[in-house]
């Protein structure tokens, strides 16, 4: 096994990390916003095979990442299991919603989700084909509740209000589209593996608004069923977890899911990762995605900072949240030197 992001997903520790971003394929960069300026919109951009892979291709040219993550979204599963989705430019998605029994039941079945998935499967097959020997190309989806949220409030919330009320008021309903984005999640990365990609990522971008016993069960529980399901059909995959903001959930979530790296934010500091989580086995992260803005000094100072607390475990470099669209992508190359020159000796 060659590829560093494989060998640190193994549980290897290596004296450089492995790196790559969120949302590398992004805004931040002029040939990205020129591809998605010639696909239309971005939901045209997301199905379309050829342009899609040029877009997940880009940031592997301009800086050489260890990985390379399809280029797609979280809200193309419930598009593909019926629901309409659009963005609204500058305030993002939109989705017709489900908030009743026959919502739920008009849905499509899972095993029809491939007709609309099919040229996300596509981009697989080109990427698998044309990336460089030496890069990982990780598929992957959005994890139940957090796909959920959006279904029910039909688009983003910052305190996911009517997913937290309607799982108070009709908890079987909010159960079973949390079971059907299970299985349907489990079906898409199924296929995404297929086509070729060698790793799979669950980003539960919401799991921080989770407590206690909720966290347990609709965090934790679907992503221990789909990684159990994963591996069970693709013996040695490597899944990657990220409950963004979990904190102190961030603790046992290896172990109790199977999953081979968790992936922490930057509201846990990379010390406290290391002692709490990395025993565990690998962890991602965790670099505050706004130094890719600022960069200077404190984006060297904090890079390094977060290397040496890794260095004792396997560890992939990243940021703690997707990079954003004001990143200087100057900034990104000095990261990755920075990441690559710090001495760990």
């Amino acid at each position: 096994m060659t590829k560093t992001i494989l060998r640190a997903l193994a549980g290897e520790t290596l004296p450089t990390p492995p790196i790559w971003m969120m949302r590398q394929a992004g805004r931040y960069l002029p040939e990205y916003r020129a591809t998605r300026a010639q696909a239309g919109d971005f939901l045209s951009l997301c199905y379309n095979p050829e342009l899609a892979a040029e877009v997940t291709l880009q940031p592997i040219r301009r800086y050489g990442f260890d990985a390379a993550i399809l280029f797609a979204d979280i809200l193309l599963l419930p598009q593909a299991l019926g629901l309409d989705l659009w963005f609204v430019t500058g305030e993002g998605p939109r989705l017709s919603t489900i908030q009743t029994d026959a919502d739920l039941a008009a849905l499509n079945p899972v095993d029809a989700i491939h007709d609309t998935l099919n040229p996300v499967y596509e981009t697989v097959k080109i990427l698998s084909r044309e990336l460089p020997s030496e890069t990982t190309l990780i598929g992957f989806a959005g994890a139940p509740w957090t796909v959920a949220t959006y279904m029910i409030a039909g688009r983003g919330t910052k305190d996911q209000g009517p997913a937290h009320a309607l799982k108070a008021e009709n908890r079987k309903l909010f159960e079973g589209i949390l079971d059907v984005l299970t299985q349907g999640t489990i079906e898409y990365l199924t296929k995404q593996v297929e086509a070729g990609a060698e790793v799979v990522k669950l980003f539960d971008s919401w799991a921080g608004s989770l407590e206690g016993d909720d966290f347990r069960k609709y965090a934790l529980e679907p992503a221990r069923i789909i990684t159990q399901e994963m591996k069970a059909r693709f013996p040695g995959l490597p899944v990657i977890a990220f409950p963004r903001q979990a904190g102190e959930g961030y603790i046992g979530f290896h172990a109790a899911t199977g999953a081979d790296c968790v992936a922490v934010d930057d509201s846990v500091t990379p010390e406290w990762a290391a002692q709490h989580v990395q025993v565990s086995g690998c962890v991602q992260g965790n670099l505050a995605s706004s130094h890719m803005v600022t960069g200077g000094d404190a984006l060297v100072r904090e890079t390094q900072r977060v290397v040496k607390a890794f260095l004792k475990g396997p560890h992939i470099f990243n940021l703690g949240h997707g990079i954003t669209p004001d990143a200087d992508p100057e900034n990104v190359q000095l990261m990755i030197d920075t990441v690559r020159s710090t001495v760990t000796a």
